[in-house]
């Protein structure tokens, strides 16, 4: 286990982002094949950077990526924090703070305005079959078990990619009752 107090890797640039889950009227996932890095050639939610010189909240972030991703003109109150990642030296390039966000209604596939643009090409992915997609390993062994299993629930969770393996820390957790 990697000592807390250990700032090697304190050189790298922070990053605020914002991954969006957003899922139609048959319990699909939205998941963009990226096109450009970072991951490209994976698949993961929509989603990006927080514009932090604006004041922007994350709950704006996930609004406005969703809208300039999608063409779906959201409101805050659409929007549920449904999670948050902190990772450590993801690919030894930076670390990230994630802000999951799950839209609290069903999107209907004629709201997305076009499905292919400049970071990739969205598809409508049942949730049974993301595992076996390309994707970023820190989603496939720990973010996307920790969105299934916290589907309408909340968590909150560390990842050390200094490690290899990596290692991660699950520092707090709200199940679902109904699942």
């Amino acid at each position: 286990m990697t000592d807390p107090t250990d700032l090697s890797g304190s050189d790298l640039p922070y990053r605020i982002a914002v991954l969006c889950y957003l899922r139609d009227a048959q319990g699909r996932q939205l998941m963009l094949h990226r096109a450009k890095p970072p991951n490209s050639g994976l698949y993961s939610p929509i989603g990006g950077k927080l514009e932090p010189a604006t004041g922007e909240s994350p709950h704006q972030c996930a609004v406005r990526e969703i809208f300039e991703e999608t063409g779906l003109q959201l409101q805050v109150s659409d929007v549920r924090l449904a999670g948050m990642v902190a990772e450590t030296a993801y690919e030894g390039a930076g670390h990230w703070l994630l802000f999951l966000f799950d839209v609290t209604r069903t999107i209907g596939h004629d709201e997305i305005q076009d499905m292919e643009f400049d970071e990739g090409t969205m598809e409508w992915i049942e949730m049974e079959r993301i595992a076996d997609l390309p994707l970023p390993e820190t989603d496939r062994s720990i973010i996307w078990p920790l969105v299934r299993r916290h589907q309408d629930g909340f968590f909150s969770c560390h990842i050390d990619c200094r490690n290899d393996p990596m290692t991660w820390t699950l520092d707090e957790s709200t199940e679902s009752v109904a699942r």
